[in-house]
């Protein structure tokens, strides 16, 4: 996989290039990174990238041309992804981590300023947003997703069942997760995960996922298809509510 932001700031990519996760599949092979400096490909002689917005208000606009020429500059494959970091996006979700880590090359097209020309849209198969709030720019974001990505390509985890148990991966939050010593402070690891008993340790990590997320995101349950023992577990927790 090929990532590729543009970005105004190159040099905030520089940590997590060369950190955790994001090294490991690089070293592997798996995944390549690069940042363009969009206001290279500004077309007046002082590099500049926005402007006054037509019909007058707040802020500067993001020119379109900048950012048309960069991408036109990749030479992109037709299949490539390219995200626009906006407000204004769809909800980043595991499912849409998903979607993109299928693809073998992803741009990242990161904002600054009031807003973008709203021509630069027609550029992005995708918009995103990581939340209902407003960031100074879009690179912090573009490493949000592009760490959602990275992690689920093969090979870039040490254990290929972690990103199959991830929170939200299986449509509920992930269950409660204890390690030595089995008593710290007096709270002590749940008898069952001590048991060795492999069936009981995993219906209750099922039941537990199930309680985590009916009392934190109880939203994430108005789509869930329960099974019959599910039904019964949240029958369950209303009654001890």
């Amino acid at each position: 996989m090929k990532l590729t932001f543009l970005s105004l700031f190159p040099e905030m990519y520089q940590g997590v290039f060369s950190s955790s996760i994001w090294k490991q599949a690089e070293e592997k092979g798996q995944v390549t990174y690069s940042v363009t400096d969009f206001r290279q490909y500004a077309d007046n002689k002082h590099n500049k990238v926005d402007d006054y917005p037509f019909g007058g208000g707040a802020g500067m606009v993001l020119r379109a041309q900048p950012i048309y020429d960069a991408i036109e500059s990749l030479q992109l494959s037709k299949d490539a992804r390219v995200v626009l970091l906006c407000p204004q996006g769809g909800p980043h979700t595991q499912e849409k981590a998903e979607q993109l880590a299928s693809a073998e090359e992803i741009v990242f097209i990161c904002g600054h300023y009031e807003g973008y020309d709203e021509r630069i849209r027609s550029l992005a198969t995708d918009e995103i947003s990581i939340g209902d709030y407003v960031l100074t720019g879009g690179e912090l974001a573009s490493m949000v997703i592009a760490d959602s990505v990275i992690r689920l390509q093969s090979g870039v985890l040490g254990n290929e069942q972690s990103a199959k148990e991830d929170s939200f991966q299986t449509g509920l939050l992930e269950h409660p997760h204890y390690t030595r010593p089995a008593e710290f402070r007096g709270m002590k690891v749940p008898d069952v995960l001590l048991s060795g008993h492999h069936r009981n340790i995993e219906e209750w990590r099922k039941k537990e996922s199930l309680r985590r997320t009916y009392e934190r995101r109880p939203d994430l349950l108005e789509d869930y298809d329960q099974s019959d023992q599910e039904e019964k577990w949240l029958n369950e927790f209303k009654n001890n509510d």
